[in-house]
């Protein structure tokens, strides 16, 4: 599989607690340009939604975000996940995610998480929380000691700050939920979605 970082700008960072819902909100983000889906496992819903996005919407690459156990790997993997995100990491979480044999993202917030990883062999990163944490200021000052970092930052990110981290040279997309407004996952407005969608493939 292509980087999950260069599959699209914008990774939805999705919360389904409906799963009728995960099928028609996953075919509305794909319409509009945003084939890799995060389904966080924040949910008793979201290993469901995994599987029914992974059997029903072929063109979409369904993920697993929120992923902070081996146990969480193993159940995401299981469901038809195609790839994983977590927050952070610990030495036993990322064995797991490694063993798994699907691409991941372990979450940093640090320099010295970075380092870390890039000694364990581990390259692509989740930037998490991305604006409490720094935000492109922190990951453009990341580029210069650490070029071979690459990242996705998640975490207070909108349409319109959205520009400025894709524009920097080691990020490689971003991770967001403003195409997912509440309101209209609760009218099933799929349309509007898929417009919002639309908008956000668009930035790169």
């Amino acid at each position: 599989m292509t980087s999950v970082l260069d599959l699209a700008p914008v990774v939805p960072v999705v919360v389904v607690d409906d799963v009728a819902d995960a099928v028609p909100l996953a075919r509305a983000l794909v319409a509009g340009g945003l084939p890799a889906i995060e389904v966080t496992l924040r949910t008793p819903a979201a290993p469901d939604a995994i599987r029914a996005i992974a059997a029903e919407v072929p063109e979409a690459v369904v993920g697993a975000g929120t992923v902070i156990s081996a146990t969480t790997v193993t159940e995401a993997v299981s469901a038809g996940a195609r790839f994983l995100v977590s927050p952070g990491w610990t030495d036993t979480l990322l064995a797991a995610m490694r063993a798994s044999g699907v691409p991941f993202l372990p979450g940093v917030s640090t320099t010295s998480e970075v380092v870390a990883l890039l000694e364990r062999g581990v390259s692509e990163m989740k930037f998490f929380p991305a604006e409490a944490a720094g935000g492109t200021a922190y990951l453009k000052s990341l580029s210069g000691p650490l070029p071979q970092a690459r990242f996705c930052p998640t975490g207070g990110i909108s349409l319109s700050s959205a520009p400025s981290y894709l524009a920097l040279k080691n990020v490689g997309c971003v991770g967001g939920s403003w195409m997912l407004p509440p309101d209209a996952i609760r009218s099933k407005d799929w349309a509007r979605v898929e417009k919002l969608a639309r908008e956000a493939s668009a930035l790169r």
